[in-house]
Formats: structure tokens, C-alpha cells, sequence
């Protein structure tokens, strides 16, 4: 059991040394000028990509949002109209009862 201590200690001193390289970092060595200009070029490659993406992201959205407005106008059309028929019908019925001339 007493071994079981300096396990510990050892395991959370290596633990704080290994986040301590993290924070620092490993290397304070600067990105050669051939790792720049691929860094640069495929920047540049995606830049286009991601333009795209998002241009069609909006376009989809867009039309999702007219879609939606389009079908709720013809439901509430389609309600009104129920709406109207079941009146009518409610004055065929006193018409045809005799409640109202």
C-alpha cells in the first residue's frame, strides 16, 4: 500500500509536466517557407469551397422559408373556404326549415 502513494505523486507530476508542454509548446521552431506556401495554397483552395457551401446554404434556407409561407397561405385558404361552405349550409338549413324567410 505504501507504494501506492508515490504511483500517485509520480503519475500527477507527469501529468502537470505533459500540460505544461501543451500550454508552451513543443517546439519554438518557426514553419519553413515550403510548409507556408502549402498552408497558403490550400487556404486559397478552400476558400472557394466553403463560399460556395454557404451560398448554398441560404439559397436552401431561403426556399425552405418561401415554401413554408406558401402552404400556410393556401391552408388558412383552405380553411376559410371550409369555413364559408359551413355557413352556407347553415342558411340552406333555416331556409329550408322555415326560421327565416
Amino acid at each position: 500500500m505504501n507504494t501506492a502513494i508515490p504511483r500517485c505523486r509520480s503519475l500527477l507530476f507527469f501529468l502537470i509536466c505533459s500540460s505544461l508542454h501543451f500550454i508552451t509548446g513543443f517546439s519554438d521552431d518557426l514553419p519553413s517557407s515550403n510548409d507556408a506556401a502549402k498552408t497558403k495554397a490550400h487556404a486559397h483552395s478552400t476558400s472557394p469551397i466553403i463560399l460556395i457551401v454557404l451560398i448554398v446554404l441560404v439559397v436552401f434556407s431561403l426556399l425552405s422559408f418561401l415554401l413554408f409561407k406558401l402552404w400556410r397561405k393556401k391552408k388558412r385558404e383552405e380553411q376559410y373556404a371550409r369555413l364559408l361552405k359551413l355557413f352556407e349550409e347553415d342558411d340552406e338549413l333555416e331556409l329550408e326549415l322555415g326560421l327565416r324567410d
